[in-house]
């Protein structure tokens, strides 16, 4: 019996609380990157979860995120460099279109979003992961720059961004702790950057079992 062809794709999942700097440390490291944001359920989906004790969306709960369709797509991706993914209009709430993510033969892409950790164990499993990483900035550094940045971005009403900020604030911490306990490995920017370059040049399976 032959043996399965090796999977010539692997994927570093980068997560953190919502203005970590997730998004800013993918497009600096020059890697190909699938934003796991756009795998967001539309804002009509009768399982959205929501904040306790009050009628706003949580979408800062797992629950809110199609963490099956981004596995499919990591993995297309691993095999085949290729996949199709959703167009998701944060501000509205929304699925707008479909786009084509074309990473072509590249041996390691980054998937980031804020719950990239949920999905650790399962590309594990697949053998597609090359790492993990947590980012963290404390909790008030990552308040004031994920307030301005949707301010700017107009994702949602002023109000709605001050409650889920606070609240954010408050549970940066323990958002930090589950997902290291998922298997993510937390650092600040710099040495995430290391872990990944250490990633691109096949390093990463000494880092794993490091973290």
């Amino acid at each position: 019996m032959s043996s399965p062809l090796p999977i010539p794709t692997r994927v570093v999942l980068l997560c953190g609380p919502s203005g970590s700097g997730k998004s800013l440390l993918a497009a600096r490291s020059g890697l190909p990157v699938l934003r796991l944001d756009d795998f967001y359920k539309e804002g009509d989906d009768p399982t959205l979860p929501l904040v306790a004790g009050s009628s706003d969306i949580d979408w800062d709960h797992p629950e809110s995120w199609d963490a099956d369709t981004a596995v499919a797509a990591i993995t297309r991706l691993c095999r085949t460099g290729r996949t199709d993914v959703p167009v998701y209009d944060i501000a509205r709430s929304a699925r707008t279109g479909i786009e084509t993510v074309d990473i072509g033969r590249t041996p390691l892409f980054i998937a980031e979003g804020i719950f990239a950790a949920e999905i650790v164990t399962r590309c594990q499993e697949l053998g597609v992961l090359a790492d993990a990483l947590c980012l963290s900035r404390g909790p008030v550094k990552t308040f004031r720059r994920r307030f301005l940045r949707d301010l700017k971005e107009g994702r949602k009403s002023v109000p709605f961004l001050l409650r889920r900020g606070w609240r954010l604030m408050r549970e940066e911490r323990s958002i930090v702790a589950r997902q290291t306990a998922l298997g993510a490995y937390a650092c600040d920017r710099d040495e995430a950057m290391g872990r990944l370059e250490a990633a691109a040049a096949g390093r990463c399976a000494s880092l794993r079992t490091a973290a």
